[in-house]
Protein backbone atom coordinates (compact mmCIF):
# COMPACT_ATOMS: atom_id res chain seq x y z
CA UNK A 1 0.00 0.00 0.00
CA UNK A 2 1.20 3.57 -0.80
CA UNK A 3 1.88 6.69 1.36
CA UNK A 4 1.31 10.00 -0.15
CA UNK A 5 3.74 12.48 1.23
CA UNK A 6 2.35 16.46 1.20
CA UNK A 7 5.42 18.92 1.78
CA UNK A 8 4.35 22.17 3.27
CA UNK A 9 6.05 25.48 3.15
CA UNK A 10 9.62 26.14 3.57
CA UNK A 11 10.74 23.64 6.00
CA UNK A 12 8.36 20.93 5.09
CA UNK A 13 9.66 21.04 1.98
CA UNK A 14 13.49 20.96 2.77
CA UNK A 15 12.32 18.15 5.03
CA UNK A 16 10.93 16.08 2.87
CA UNK A 17 13.75 16.16 0.01
CA UNK A 18 16.08 14.30 2.66
CA UNK A 19 13.19 11.86 3.88
CA UNK A 20 12.72 10.79 -0.06
CA UNK A 21 16.54 10.62 -0.54
CA UNK A 22 17.10 8.92 2.92
CA UNK A 23 14.66 6.65 1.50
CA UNK A 24 15.52 5.62 -1.53
CA UNK A 25 19.62 5.48 -1.09
CA UNK A 26 18.77 3.15 2.12
CA UNK A 27 16.72 1.02 -0.24
CA UNK A 28 19.82 0.76 -2.85
CA UNK A 29 22.42 0.65 -0.31
CA UNK A 30 24.68 -2.66 -0.63
CA UNK A 31 25.05 -2.79 2.92
CA UNK A 32 21.94 -4.26 4.25
CA UNK A 33 24.14 -7.29 5.53
CA UNK A 34 20.98 -9.78 4.39
CA UNK A 35 20.29 -11.94 1.57
CA UNK A 36 19.82 -10.91 -2.34
CA UNK A 37 16.71 -11.92 -2.05
CA UNK A 38 16.09 -10.76 0.97
CA UNK A 39 17.09 -7.32 -0.04
CA UNK A 40 14.78 -7.52 -3.32
CA UNK A 41 12.05 -7.57 -1.23
CA UNK A 42 13.19 -4.89 0.74
CA UNK A 43 13.73 -2.95 -1.97
CA UNK A 44 10.36 -3.61 -3.87
CA UNK A 45 8.09 -2.69 -0.57
CA UNK A 46 9.83 0.68 -0.08
CA UNK A 47 9.28 1.73 -3.61
CA UNK A 48 5.76 0.59 -3.33
CA UNK A 49 5.18 2.85 -0.69
CA UNK A 50 6.81 6.36 -1.71
CA UNK A 51 7.74 5.99 -5.13
CA UNK A 52 6.11 5.21 -8.17
CA UNK A 53 7.79 5.03 -11.89
CA UNK A 54 7.93 7.38 -15.02
CA UNK A 55 9.70 6.17 -18.34
CA UNK A 56 12.11 3.59 -15.89
CA UNK A 57 12.57 6.62 -13.17
CA UNK A 58 11.38 6.34 -9.86
CA UNK A 59 9.49 9.75 -8.77
CA UNK A 60 8.05 10.27 -4.95
CA UNK A 61 4.57 10.11 -4.36
CA UNK A 62 4.58 13.79 -3.02
CA UNK A 63 2.41 16.35 -3.61
CA UNK A 64 4.80 19.92 -3.10
CA UNK A 65 3.26 23.02 -1.70
CA UNK A 66 4.21 26.62 -0.57
CA UNK A 67 3.48 30.27 -1.27
CA UNK A 68 7.09 30.66 -2.38
CA UNK A 69 8.57 28.88 -5.30
CA UNK A 70 12.21 29.45 -4.37
CA UNK A 71 12.37 26.11 -2.26
CA UNK A 72 9.91 24.38 -4.50
CA UNK A 73 12.47 24.91 -7.17
CA UNK A 74 15.45 23.84 -5.68
CA UNK A 75 14.20 20.35 -3.85
CA UNK A 76 13.27 19.83 -8.09
CA UNK A 77 16.33 20.47 -8.67
CA UNK A 78 18.04 18.51 -6.36
CA UNK A 79 16.18 15.48 -6.38
CA UNK A 80 16.80 15.48 -10.55
CA UNK A 81 20.24 15.83 -10.08
CA UNK A 82 20.79 12.98 -7.73
CA UNK A 83 20.29 10.85 -10.51
CA UNK A 84 18.40 8.08 -8.79
CA UNK A 85 14.95 9.64 -8.13
CA UNK A 86 12.79 12.87 -8.65
CA UNK A 87 9.85 14.65 -7.83
CA UNK A 88 7.13 15.27 -10.32
CA UNK A 89 7.15 18.73 -11.96
CA UNK A 90 3.49 18.38 -12.24
CA UNK A 91 2.73 17.90 -8.45
CA UNK A 92 3.66 20.62 -7.15
CA UNK A 93 1.67 24.08 -6.36
CA UNK A 94 3.36 27.51 -5.65
CA UNK A 95 2.41 30.89 -5.50
CA UNK A 96 4.76 34.53 -5.39
CA UNK A 97 3.41 35.53 -2.18
CA UNK A 98 4.43 33.70 1.19
CA UNK A 99 2.05 34.15 4.62
CA UNK A 100 4.63 36.62 6.31
CA UNK A 101 4.77 34.03 9.25
CA UNK A 102 0.41 34.69 9.97
CA UNK A 103 -0.98 31.84 10.72
CA UNK A 104 -3.95 33.29 9.80
CA UNK A 105 -3.42 34.53 6.70
CA UNK A 106 -1.99 30.78 5.61
CA UNK A 107 -5.68 29.31 7.19
CA UNK A 108 -8.11 31.69 6.12
CA UNK A 109 -6.47 33.51 2.98
CA UNK A 110 -4.27 31.12 0.78
CA UNK A 111 -6.30 27.88 2.25
CA UNK A 112 -9.78 28.83 0.90
CA UNK A 113 -8.60 30.77 -2.24
CA UNK A 114 -6.03 27.90 -3.57
CA UNK A 115 -8.21 24.55 -1.71
CA UNK A 116 -9.27 23.40 -5.19
CA UNK A 117 -5.81 23.48 -7.14
CA UNK A 118 -4.27 21.76 -4.34
CA UNK A 119 -6.73 19.15 -3.37
CA UNK A 120 -6.62 18.52 -6.97
CA UNK A 121 -3.10 17.82 -7.41
CA UNK A 122 -3.72 15.53 -4.49
CA UNK A 123 -6.02 13.72 -6.04
CA UNK A 124 -4.34 13.26 -8.92
CA UNK A 125 -1.38 11.71 -6.99
CA UNK A 126 -3.79 9.59 -5.40
CA UNK A 127 -4.92 8.37 -8.15
CA UNK A 128 -1.67 6.73 -9.48
CA UNK A 129 -1.79 4.49 -6.32
CA UNK A 130 -2.83 1.00 -6.30
CA UNK A 131 -3.97 1.05 -3.15
CA UNK A 132 -3.77 4.24 -0.67
CA UNK A 133 -2.37 3.92 2.67
CA UNK A 134 -2.45 7.04 3.83
CA UNK A 135 -1.12 11.09 3.89
CA UNK A 136 2.11 12.48 5.76
CA UNK A 137 2.09 15.79 5.79
CA UNK A 138 5.36 17.77 6.62
CA UNK A 139 5.32 20.83 7.90
CA UNK A 140 5.95 23.41 10.98
CA UNK A 141 3.45 24.60 13.73
CA UNK A 142 5.21 28.10 14.01
CA UNK A 143 5.25 29.98 10.50
CA UNK A 144 2.43 30.81 8.73
CA UNK A 145 2.21 28.73 5.49
CA UNK A 146 3.07 25.01 7.11
CA UNK A 147 1.25 25.39 10.27
CA UNK A 148 -1.74 27.73 8.51
CA UNK A 149 -2.05 26.40 5.18
CA UNK A 150 -1.16 22.89 6.78
CA UNK A 151 -3.96 22.51 9.52
CA UNK A 152 -6.51 23.78 6.83
CA UNK A 153 -5.12 21.44 4.17
CA UNK A 154 -5.12 18.62 7.09
CA UNK A 155 -8.45 19.23 7.45
CA UNK A 156 -9.89 18.90 3.98
CA UNK A 157 -7.95 15.88 3.76
CA UNK A 158 -9.54 14.44 6.98
CA UNK A 159 -13.37 15.62 5.39
CA UNK A 160 -12.45 14.37 1.43
CA UNK A 161 -10.35 11.09 2.59
CA UNK A 162 -12.11 10.07 5.10
CA UNK A 163 -11.32 6.38 5.19
CA UNK A 164 -7.44 7.24 4.67
CA UNK A 165 -5.39 7.60 7.17
CA UNK A 166 -3.65 10.83 7.92
CA UNK A 167 -0.32 11.57 9.97
CA UNK A 168 1.15 14.56 10.56
CA UNK A 169 4.94 15.01 10.90
CA UNK A 170 5.43 18.24 12.88
CA UNK A 171 8.35 20.79 13.58
CA UNK A 172 8.30 22.19 17.09
CA UNK A 173 10.22 25.50 17.04
CA UNK A 174 13.50 26.31 18.96
CA UNK A 175 12.48 27.46 22.47
CA UNK A 176 14.49 30.71 21.55
CA UNK A 177 12.62 31.55 19.02
CA UNK A 178 12.35 31.90 15.47
CA UNK A 179 9.36 33.95 14.69
CA UNK A 180 8.03 36.18 17.43
CA UNK A 181 4.62 34.80 17.46
CA UNK A 182 5.53 31.26 17.15
CA UNK A 183 3.97 30.36 20.37
CA UNK A 184 0.50 31.65 18.77
CA UNK A 185 1.07 30.28 15.86
CA UNK A 186 1.85 26.80 17.56
CA UNK A 187 -1.40 26.59 20.12
CA UNK A 188 -3.39 27.56 16.92
CA UNK A 189 -1.70 24.48 14.25
CA UNK A 190 -2.02 22.13 17.30
CA UNK A 191 -6.17 22.97 18.30
CA UNK A 192 -6.54 21.96 14.21
CA UNK A 193 -4.77 19.34 13.65
CA UNK A 194 -5.80 17.39 17.55
CA UNK A 195 -9.58 17.19 15.45
CA UNK A 196 -8.11 16.47 11.81
CA UNK A 197 -5.12 14.17 12.28
CA UNK A 198 -4.99 11.04 13.13
CA UNK A 199 -1.28 10.94 14.34
CA UNK A 200 0.71 13.84 15.56
CA UNK A 201 5.23 12.39 14.99
CA UNK A 202 6.64 15.60 16.75
CA UNK A 203 10.62 16.51 16.15
CA UNK A 204 11.91 19.34 18.54
CA UNK A 205 14.33 21.43 16.69
CA UNK A 206 16.37 22.18 20.30
CA UNK A 207 16.85 18.37 20.60
CA UNK A 208 17.72 17.79 16.77
CA UNK A 209 20.02 20.28 17.11
CA UNK A 210 22.01 18.87 19.91
CA UNK A 211 22.10 15.29 18.30
CA UNK A 212 23.72 17.43 15.49
CA UNK A 213 26.14 19.33 18.02
CA UNK A 214 26.70 16.49 20.33
CA UNK A 215 26.45 13.22 18.33
CA UNK A 216 27.35 13.73 15.10
CA UNK A 217 30.14 16.46 15.90
CA UNK A 218 28.82 18.74 13.43
CA UNK A 219 30.83 22.21 14.00
CA UNK A 220 28.76 24.67 12.20
CA UNK A 221 25.46 22.96 12.30
CA UNK A 222 22.90 23.82 9.21
CA UNK A 223 19.64 23.55 8.75
CA UNK A 224 20.72 20.72 6.19
CA UNK A 225 22.35 18.82 8.83
CA UNK A 226 19.46 18.97 10.91
CA UNK A 227 16.69 17.64 7.91
CA UNK A 228 19.40 15.32 7.89
CA UNK A 229 19.08 13.75 11.18
CA UNK A 230 15.33 13.83 11.16
CA UNK A 231 15.17 12.07 7.76
CA UNK A 232 17.22 8.97 9.38
CA UNK A 233 14.59 9.12 11.91
CA UNK A 234 11.75 9.30 10.23
CA UNK A 235 13.23 6.26 7.62
CA UNK A 236 14.15 4.50 10.54
CA UNK A 237 10.26 4.09 11.29
CA UNK A 238 9.00 3.80 7.85
CA UNK A 239 11.16 1.56 6.13
CA UNK A 240 10.12 -1.73 5.83
CA UNK A 241 9.77 -4.59 8.25
CA UNK A 242 8.42 -7.83 8.64
CA UNK A 243 4.93 -8.21 8.99
CA UNK A 244 4.50 -11.37 11.82
CA UNK A 245 7.92 -12.81 13.53
CA UNK A 246 9.75 -15.12 11.83
CA UNK A 247 8.08 -13.84 7.97
CA UNK A 248 10.25 -12.54 5.11
CA UNK A 249 6.91 -10.61 4.16
CA UNK A 250 7.44 -7.03 4.56
CA UNK A 251 3.86 -5.47 6.08
CA UNK A 252 1.71 -3.52 3.83
CA UNK A 253 -0.10 -1.37 5.89
CA UNK A 254 2.41 0.71 7.86
CA UNK A 255 0.55 3.96 9.19
CA UNK A 256 -2.80 1.59 9.78
CA UNK A 257 -0.44 -1.13 11.90
CA UNK A 258 1.71 2.33 13.21
CA UNK A 259 -1.28 3.82 14.43
CA UNK A 260 -2.96 0.72 15.65
CA UNK A 261 -0.42 -0.29 17.82
CA UNK A 262 0.32 3.51 19.31
CA UNK A 263 -2.89 5.41 19.45
CA UNK A 264 -4.74 3.50 21.71
CA UNK A 265 -7.53 6.33 22.43
CA UNK A 266 -8.07 9.44 19.76
CA UNK A 267 -7.34 11.72 22.46
CA UNK A 268 -3.74 10.75 22.79
CA UNK A 269 -2.05 11.15 19.72
CA UNK A 270 1.33 12.94 20.22
CA UNK A 271 4.07 10.29 19.59
CA UNK A 272 7.76 11.08 19.31
CA UNK A 273 10.98 9.37 18.41
CA UNK A 274 14.16 8.22 19.70
CA UNK A 275 17.02 6.37 17.84
CA UNK A 276 19.96 4.35 18.60
CA UNK A 277 22.81 4.77 17.32
CA UNK A 278 23.55 7.95 15.96
CA UNK A 279 27.19 9.40 14.79
CA UNK A 280 29.57 10.85 12.63
CA UNK A 281 30.56 8.64 10.07
CA UNK A 282 34.11 9.17 11.42
CA UNK A 283 33.78 7.49 14.73
CA UNK A 284 31.15 4.60 13.38
CA UNK A 285 34.71 2.33 11.93
CA UNK A 286 35.55 2.25 15.75
CA UNK A 287 32.50 0.96 17.31
CA UNK A 288 30.76 -1.79 18.19
CA UNK A 289 27.11 -2.49 19.24
CA UNK A 290 25.62 -5.41 20.60
CA UNK A 291 21.50 -5.86 21.30
CA UNK A 292 21.70 -6.04 25.04
CA UNK A 293 23.81 -2.63 25.04
CA UNK A 294 21.76 -0.75 22.61
CA UNK A 295 18.30 -1.50 24.21
CA UNK A 296 19.42 -1.50 27.70
CA UNK A 297 20.26 2.49 26.62
CA UNK A 298 16.78 2.88 24.56
CA UNK A 299 14.76 1.50 27.50
CA UNK A 300 16.94 4.02 30.03
CA UNK A 301 16.31 6.98 27.24
CA UNK A 302 12.40 6.21 27.53
CA UNK A 303 11.96 6.15 31.36
CA UNK A 304 13.84 9.48 32.03
CA UNK A 305 12.59 11.04 28.66
CA UNK A 306 16.29 11.42 27.51
CA UNK A 307 15.66 12.92 23.46
CA UNK A 308 19.63 11.10 23.16
CA UNK A 309 21.82 8.58 24.18
CA UNK A 310 24.41 11.17 25.68
CA UNK A 311 22.93 12.81 29.32
CA UNK A 312 20.78 9.70 30.30
CA UNK A 313 20.12 9.88 33.92
CA UNK A 314 20.51 6.26 35.08
CA UNK A 315 19.13 7.29 38.51
CA UNK A 316 15.74 7.36 37.10
CA UNK A 317 13.38 3.65 37.56
CA UNK A 318 10.20 2.42 37.41
CA UNK A 319 7.71 2.53 40.54
CA UNK A 320 7.57 -0.03 42.84
CA UNK A 321 5.53 -2.59 42.37
CA UNK A 322 2.22 -2.84 44.40
CA UNK A 323 2.27 0.95 45.00
CA UNK A 324 -1.35 2.71 44.74
CA UNK A 325 -1.94 5.01 42.06
CA UNK A 326 -1.47 7.94 44.22
CA UNK A 327 1.90 6.85 45.33
CA UNK A 328 2.71 5.98 42.18
CA UNK A 329 1.39 9.22 40.48
CA UNK A 330 4.11 11.05 43.50
CA UNK A 331 7.15 9.06 42.50
CA UNK A 332 6.94 9.18 39.26
CA UNK A 333 6.94 13.39 39.78
CA UNK A 334 9.70 13.42 42.45
CA UNK A 335 11.90 11.14 39.79
CA UNK A 336 10.76 12.76 36.35
CA UNK A 337 9.45 9.01 35.59
CA UNK A 338 8.16 9.42 32.45
CA UNK A 339 5.11 6.78 31.80
CA UNK A 340 3.87 5.76 28.69
CA UNK A 341 0.80 5.01 27.18
CA UNK A 342 2.30 2.62 24.18
CA UNK A 343 6.17 1.94 22.63
CA UNK A 344 6.42 0.57 19.21
CA UNK A 345 10.64 -0.86 19.21
CA UNK A 346 11.77 -1.04 15.59
CA UNK A 347 14.85 -3.41 15.09
CA UNK A 348 16.97 -3.65 11.73
CA UNK A 349 20.40 -5.68 11.14
CA UNK A 350 22.28 -8.58 12.13
CA UNK A 351 21.02 -11.40 14.57
CA UNK A 352 17.96 -9.29 15.57
CA UNK A 353 16.28 -12.71 15.92
CA UNK A 354 18.14 -12.80 19.25
CA UNK A 355 17.37 -9.59 20.76
CA UNK A 356 16.08 -9.23 24.66
CA UNK A 357 13.06 -6.89 24.84
CA UNK A 358 11.50 -8.30 27.99
CA UNK A 359 12.61 -4.53 30.06
CA UNK A 360 10.04 -2.95 28.02
CA UNK A 361 7.57 -5.23 28.87
CA UNK A 362 7.93 -4.28 32.24
CA UNK A 363 3.72 -2.68 33.45
CA UNK A 364 5.47 -0.21 35.47
CA UNK A 365 6.13 1.31 32.14
CA UNK A 366 3.09 1.86 31.44
CA UNK A 367 -0.38 3.19 32.42
CA UNK A 368 -3.24 1.42 34.63
CA UNK A 369 -5.47 0.98 31.72
CA UNK A 370 -3.20 -0.84 29.49
CA UNK A 371 -1.03 -3.75 30.15
CA UNK A 372 1.84 -4.61 28.08
CA UNK A 373 0.39 -7.38 25.97
CA UNK A 374 -1.58 -4.10 24.35
CA UNK A 375 1.05 -1.66 24.81
CA UNK A 376 4.27 -2.65 23.45
CA UNK A 377 5.07 -3.93 20.23
CA UNK A 378 8.10 -5.11 18.08
CA UNK A 379 8.66 -4.91 14.41
CA UNK A 380 12.27 -6.38 13.55
CA UNK A 381 13.87 -7.47 10.02
CA UNK A 382 17.48 -8.50 9.50
CA UNK A 383 17.89 -5.85 6.85
CA UNK A 384 20.58 -3.36 8.51
CA UNK A 385 19.06 0.11 7.78
CA UNK A 386 21.40 3.07 6.79
CA UNK A 387 25.41 2.83 7.82
CA UNK A 388 24.69 0.69 10.97
CA UNK A 389 24.99 -3.05 11.56
CA UNK A 390 22.25 -2.96 14.33
CA UNK A 391 20.10 -0.11 15.48
CA UNK A 392 16.66 0.35 17.23
CA UNK A 393 14.02 2.96 17.15
CA UNK A 394 11.58 3.81 19.37
CA UNK A 395 8.02 5.86 18.66
CA UNK A 396 6.28 6.34 21.94
CA UNK A 397 3.03 7.36 23.12
CA UNK A 398 4.19 8.99 26.53
CA UNK A 399 4.34 11.80 28.55
CA UNK A 400 7.72 13.27 26.62
CA UNK A 401 5.03 16.51 24.93
CA UNK A 402 3.97 17.75 28.44
CA UNK A 403 6.54 19.69 28.98
CA UNK A 404 7.70 21.54 25.58
CA UNK A 405 3.42 21.98 24.93
CA UNK A 406 3.36 23.51 28.66
CA UNK A 407 6.07 25.94 28.33
CA UNK A 408 4.75 26.90 24.63
CA UNK A 409 1.16 27.43 26.17
CA UNK A 410 2.75 29.43 28.85
CA UNK A 411 4.84 31.83 26.95
CA UNK A 412 1.82 32.69 24.96
CA UNK A 413 -0.24 33.47 27.75
CA UNK A 414 2.70 35.84 29.12
CA UNK A 415 3.12 37.66 25.41
CA UNK A 416 -0.84 37.69 25.44
CA UNK A 417 -0.60 39.07 29.07
CA UNK A 418 2.13 41.61 28.16
CA UNK A 419 -0.51 43.12 25.48
CA UNK A 420 -3.43 43.81 28.34
CA UNK A 421 -0.58 44.86 30.28
CA UNK A 422 0.31 47.69 27.79
CA UNK A 423 -3.60 48.46 27.20
CA UNK A 424 -4.07 48.97 30.50
CA UNK A 425 -1.17 51.70 30.33
CA UNK A 426 -2.24 52.84 27.32
CA UNK A 427 -5.52 53.78 28.72
CA UNK A 428 -4.12 55.26 32.61
CA UNK A 429 -0.38 56.46 31.15
CA UNK A 430 2.47 56.25 29.17
CA UNK A 431 2.92 53.01 27.52
CA UNK A 432 6.32 51.71 26.45
CA UNK A 433 6.93 50.16 23.03
CA UNK A 434 3.85 48.10 21.88
CA UNK A 435 4.50 44.97 21.96
CA UNK A 436 3.57 41.92 19.23
CA UNK A 437 0.21 42.15 17.24
CA UNK A 438 -1.73 38.63 17.71
CA UNK A 439 -2.45 36.35 14.66
CA UNK A 440 -5.84 36.94 13.34
CA UNK A 441 -6.32 40.18 14.10
CA UNK A 442 -9.29 40.09 10.41
CA UNK A 443 -12.61 39.78 12.01
CA UNK A 444 -12.95 36.49 9.42
CA UNK A 445 -10.34 34.78 11.78
CA UNK A 446 -11.52 35.67 14.80
CA UNK A 447 -14.00 32.92 15.44
CA UNK A 448 -10.96 30.10 14.74
CA UNK A 449 -9.03 31.22 17.76
CA UNK A 450 -11.43 29.57 20.35
CA UNK A 451 -10.63 26.26 19.17
CA UNK A 452 -8.90 24.46 22.72
CA UNK A 453 -6.43 21.18 22.52
CA UNK A 454 -8.00 18.06 23.02
CA UNK A 455 -7.59 16.18 26.20
CA UNK A 456 -3.58 16.47 27.26
CA UNK A 457 -4.32 16.38 31.54
CA UNK A 458 -7.02 19.19 32.72
CA UNK A 459 -4.33 21.91 33.28
CA UNK A 460 -2.60 22.27 30.13
CA UNK A 461 -5.93 21.67 28.45
CA UNK A 462 -7.60 24.44 30.85
CA UNK A 463 -4.63 27.08 29.92
CA UNK A 464 -4.97 26.34 26.12
CA UNK A 465 -8.46 27.33 26.30
CA UNK A 466 -8.06 30.16 28.05
CA UNK A 467 -5.53 31.58 25.70
CA UNK A 468 -7.12 30.61 22.59
CA UNK A 469 -10.35 32.04 24.38
CA UNK A 470 -8.68 35.38 25.03
CA UNK A 471 -7.28 35.44 21.79
CA UNK A 472 -10.46 35.25 19.84
CA UNK A 473 -11.72 38.48 21.81
CA UNK A 474 -8.75 40.48 19.95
Amino acid sequence: MSIVTVQLGQCGNQIGFEVFNALFTDSQSSQGLCSKRENEAYQASCKERFFREEKGVPIARAVLVDMEPKVINHVLSKAAQSGQWKYSQHACFCQKQGSGNNWAYGYSVHGPKHEDSIMNLIQKEVEKCDSLNGFFIIMSIAGGTGSGLGAFLTQHLHDHYSNALKMNQIIWPYGTGEVIVQNYNSILTLSHLYRSSDALLIHENDTIHKICAKLMNIKQISFGDINQVLAHQLGSVFQPTYSVEGSFHYRRNPLGDLMENLVPHPEFKMLGVRNIPQMSENSLPYSTFTWAGLLKHLRQMLISNAKMEEGIDWQVRPPLPGLPPLGKMSQNREQHFNTSLANLVILRGKDVQNANLEGFKDPALYTSWLGPDEAFTVWKTQRAFSRYEKSAALVSNSQFFVKPLDTIVGKAWNMFASKEAWNYARVHGTPGPAPPQTPGGDSRVRPLLTTGLAAWGTVVRGRVSEVCAELSKQ
